[in-house]
């Protein structure tokens, strides 16, 4: 296990946000397994792209020098998605700080299983009203493959509004960029 673990006694998970249904809470090495699953999903693989997990190693990396690092860094970060009826993780949601963006942007993946079920807009709403109320940020960003219909819509139901095409790195395909702020 990656030294940069911090221990957690079993069942201090943080949670950040309750919604209805979601509990969102902070990640640690418990969720790499599931992690692992999910970063490597077609759909996840093809909208929002390779990030070179490949093994539970590589997940436990992911975990520690991404979410984990972000909140302790940030005070947020991608955190998981706990179904409260019976403690089904459904994937990730949360805020992100990234280096090629002027603002923390807005970030959701679920496992298939879980779809269409409208999880995502209870995670990612509950993730919004974070940034807005607890973190105070007055403008939110949130990035998006151009031909992810429902992602879009999603962001749009929430508020955000269409920006631009961008290139985040040289030779990648088109991003649409949609963006939030306080009025």
């Amino acid at each position: 296990m990656p030294e940069t673990f911090a221990a957690t006694p079993s069942g201090a998970r943080r949670v950040v946000a309750r919604t209805p249904r979601l509990a969102l809470r902070e990640m640690d090495e418990g969720d790499a397994g599931r992690l692992l699953v999910l970063l490597n999903d077609a759909d996840f693989l093809r909208h929002i792209g390779d990030r070179g997990v490949r093994s539970p190693d590589d997940a436990l990396a992911y975990l520690a020098a991404g979410p984990v690092a972000s909140y302790a860094a940030n005070g947020f970060g991608l955190w998981a998605v706990e179904r409260l009826e019976d403690g089904a993780w459904l994937g990730i949601c949360g805020l992100i700080r990234r280096d090629i963006l002027p603002d923390v942007d807005l970030g959701y993946a679920l496992m298939p299983a879980y779809r269409g079920r409208g999880y995502a807009h209870e995670a990612a709403a509950a993730a919004f009203a974070h940034a807005r109320d607890v973190v105070g940020l007055n403008r939110l960003l949130a990035i998006v493959s151009p031909d992810n219909g429902p992602s879009r819509r999603l962001l749009e139901k929430l508020g955000f509004s269409f920006e631009r095409l961008v290139r985040l790195q040289p030779g990648a395909d088109d991003t649409a960029l949609y963006g939030w702020s306080r009025t």
